[in-house]
């Protein structure tokens, strides 16, 4: 049985990602530099944590 605990190390790339793409969709240019750079680091976080033990 899948436990929340075996998921714990996707919670934070995911946060990144959905809150770099808020920010991206927001229509100020600020936001959306910073939300594709949110984007992009949560990407590179979700991968090094890939096979992470």
């Amino acid at each position: 049985m899948a436990s929340i605990f075996n998921y714990a190390d996707e919670i934070g790339p995911t946060t990144l990602i959905i809150v770099g793409f808020l920010l991206f969709v927001f229509p100020e240019p600020a936001t959306s530099a910073l939300g594709a750079g949110l984007m992009l680091f949560g990407a590179a976080y979700w991968f090094w944590e890939w096979n992470r033990p």
